[in-house]
């Protein structure tokens, strides 16, 4: 078991933010994105060791967010109510997963497209959930995960690679994987976005 929680350290390792914002602010920076409805699994890779470090996953239903459980990103234009980011624009959903691949980690990106009440049912789930502990993000995903309709492969799992593994085995999931060499330091892409927005 402690090997686990070391594995998941990447799951909150730095502070997270302690104040929701209010529902009102979120339904100002919902977005409705034009696509199929479809759930998104992120998974974290260390480049050095191939070890999982954070799992997370977007919802595109009646709007987009990312379920970011134990996650430390923050913008000021994107809200964050218990875990769950909105306003999941094209532009932040790229600087999203760009801010995660960098000189240490690498991102696994896997794709499934749902019906709509699958998608509006996982929505409703991760709103509900709340804030998840340090190094449970995967346990969180992958719980919410094994609740819908068309996921009854998914089984509970402490570790990110096994989630992965588990979704890869679904019909119609679709990948890819995002290196990119920046620095480890997630507060500069922070920092880099939030000055070409008030820009």
């Amino acid at each position: 078991m402690l090997c686990a929680v070391l594995l998941l350290a990447g799951c909150g390792a730095a502070l997270q933010s302690t104040k929701d914002a209010t529902p009102q602010e979120a339904a100002a920076a919902a977005y409705v994105h034009d696509g199929p409805p479809a759930i998104t699994l992120y998974t974290m890779i260390s480049n050095r060791t191939g070890a999982g470090a954070h799992t997370s996953m977007m919802i595109n239903a009646s709007q987009r967010v990312i379920f970011d459980p134990a996650g430390s990103v923050e913008l000021s234009i994107m809200p964050e109510i218990g875990d769950v980011l909105y306003g999941i624009t094209p532009q932040i959903e790229g600087w999203y997963e760009r801010a995660h691949a960098r000189e240490t980690y690498h991102v696994r990106i896997q794709r499934k497209e749902v019906p709509p009440e699958v998608a509006e049912q996982a929505l409703r789930l991760v709103q509900a959930n709340g804030t998840v502990p340090s190094a449970a993000c995967t346990t969180a995903t992958s719980a919410i995960l094994a609740q819908l309709p068309g996921f009854e492969g998914v089984r509970r799992t402490l570790f990110p690679n096994n989630l992965a593994k588990q979704f890869g085995r679904l019909d119609g999931v679709t990948e890819r994987v995002l290196r990119e060499n920046d620095s480890d330091d997630k507060g500069l892409a922070e920092a880099e976005f939030e000055a070409q927005v008030d820009g």
